[in-house]
């Protein structure tokens, strides 16, 4: 065998095995990921169950009052240098110390504009406790900075065990102090230390873990990056407005109640989307700037993420749609009845939604970060408007058929421009779509003739259990009889995940 061929034997063998211990990596993340995430939701209900005990009602309502500007404001602190770290894989120790000294100024300039704000905002909500509330939570912004770089730098070596470790033990140890903070009478403080303690803990060890040096930037030398994380923030800001607008809308126009009634169905649709798209985006845009330039690994790996996700949300999506009236009726009872058919739309819209994130996460790893801003920004114009004329007219209703009807035609320029970034034929990701897609059909079918061959008879607890369970029953068994083979491999894929591992061996740019 002649040199050249044994040569292209071993880059092929080479590019197999690269392959194979990415695929293990994103396994891996998302098991660690979810563990420490479940690990931390169940501490973090348990001592809020406690010390919503403990405090007041006022407490909390001090708190939330500072929430709504610190949500806004935190947008601006991070300035998605995350990203641009994650993005350019090729950044020098110099440039990544510019922007971790970006980052800090970044966190003080936030700092500073809490401290001119905070009296403003007292007076505004009428709370003399509120301006030292603020300044004191917006802390957090100048301690923060310091692990924007590190944390980046963690997840772009694929150390998501590191990250969930730390996750979790922040969150044991915020448990517990806040549980004694409450307990010592600190009132809404026990809030405002909490989140403080939480940042300081979280910084301190990624700092041990990876530390980054400062330096102060130069806008000459962090040009592209500054260019990409100017388009992500503008991209979180245009998102943060038109997310909220259908909320401003229900709340200005529709008031108190239909506001409730929107938030409730809001809530229990996006729910089981809201905990899978977050699991799977805390490691899938590693793993996208990881293989940034081979197409070939995007797509395969966009296909597989995709089949994953519409296994999971599908059918808890339709199954809400078909059983919303008797779920509103049995789990809240009749008074929350205004909820059902905005149950019902943003549930669709939620089937939906849950594929999306990957499309924009793509683009950003291949550094098309222009694209994404201009789509949000024509989705912060397109949707506040659309909102305010179909809820003014139609209500709660309406606002539910504005992300069924106008945000896919928005969303659908992401496919387009994807599948032909990537050259993914739209045959592929519809086949990839299929096992959900097929096994949701005959769930429906299911549960559509057990209501009509006697159900409607049945009372609402019996025939909600009733159609759950076959629901359950038929979509199971269509996934394990239909596409066998598929799942058969993904489970081959989870098995063989190294229960150890050193991704910060493989390249990190």
């Amino acid at each position: 065998m002649s040199e050249v061929a044994v040569s292209s034997q071993l880059v092929v063998s080479e590019g197999i095995i690269a392959a194979r211990t990415l695929d293990r990596s994103l396994v891996h993340g998302l098991v660690w990921t979810a563990g420490g995430k479940w690990a931390t939701q169940a501490l973090s209900w348990a001592s809020w169950l406690i010390v919503a005990r403990l405090l007041t009602p006022e407490d909390y309502g001090l708190v939330g009052m500072a929430g709504i500007y610190l949500g806004l404001i935190t947008l601006l602190s991070e300035f998605g240098l995350g990203v641009a770290v994650l993005t350019f894989r090729d950044l020098s120790l110099e440039q990544l110390a510019q922007l971790n000294g970006l980052a800090l100024l970044l966190g003080l300039g936030c700092l500073l504009a809490s401290c001119a704000l905070a009296i403003p905002l007292g007076h505004f909500f009428r709370a003399t406790q509120l301006p030292l509330v603020v300044v004191v939570m917006s802390t957090t912004f100048v301690i923060a900075s310091f692990k924007t770089v590190p944390l980046a730098l963690l997840q772009r070596d694929l150390r998501f065990k590191t990250i969930a470790l730390i996750d979790a033990g922040q969150a044991l140890v915020l448990a517990t102090s806040m549980v004694g903070f409450a307990l010592a009478g600190f009132r809404y403080w026990t809030l405002v230390l909490g989140g403080v303690l939480g940042a300081l803990i979280s910084t301190g060890a990624m700092l041990k873990l990876r530390h980054a040096p400062l330096a102060w930037p130069r806008i000459e030398s962090l040009k592209r990056t500054m260019t990409l994380s100017s388009d992500v923030l503008i991209s979180r800001l245009c998102w943060y407005a038109y997310s909220n607008a259908d909320f401003l809308v229900a709340g200005r126009i529709l008031g108190k109640t239909a506001l409730g009634f929107y938030n409730c169905a809001w809530t229990l649709a996006n729910l089981p989307v809201e905990k899978v798209t977050t699991l799977v985006g805390q490691v899938t845009p590693a793993i996208f700037s990881a293989v940034q330039t081979q197409h070939s690994a995007i797509r395969r790996y966009v296909l597989g993420i995709t089949e994953g996700i519409s296994l999971m949300i599908f059918p808890v999506s339709l199954g809400l749609v078909l059983v919303a009236k008797d779920f509103v009726f049995v789990v809240l009872g009749s008074k929350w009845e205004g909820a059902t058919v905005p149950l019902q739309l943003l549930a669709a819209y939620a089937g939906f939604r849950s594929i999306t994130p990957l499309l924009a996460q793509v683009l950003l790893a291949i550094k098309d970060s222009k694209f994404v801003m201009w789509n949000s920004v024509t989705s912060a114009i397109v949707m506040p408007i659309s909102f305010y004329f179909a809820g003014s007219r139609w209500g709660t209703i309406g606002l539910g058929v504005v992300w069924i009807m106008v945000y896919p035609l928005i969303a659908s320029m992401f496919f387009w421009r994807v599948f032909r970034k990537i050259e993914l034929p739209l045959r592929a990701y519809m086949g990839a779509l299929w096992p959900a897609l097929s096994g949701t059909i005959l769930m429906a079918a299911v549960v559509l003739a057990v209501r009509a061959s006697g159900g409607r008879d049945w009372s609402r607890g019996f025939r909600l259990a009733a159609e759950v369970a076959s629901a359950v029953i038929v979509y199971v068994l269509t996934c394990l009889l239909v596409h066998r083979q598929r799942l058969r491999r993904f489970w081959e894929l989870v098995m063989t995940a190294p229960l150890r591992s050193d991704p910060a061996s493989m390249d990190r740019g």
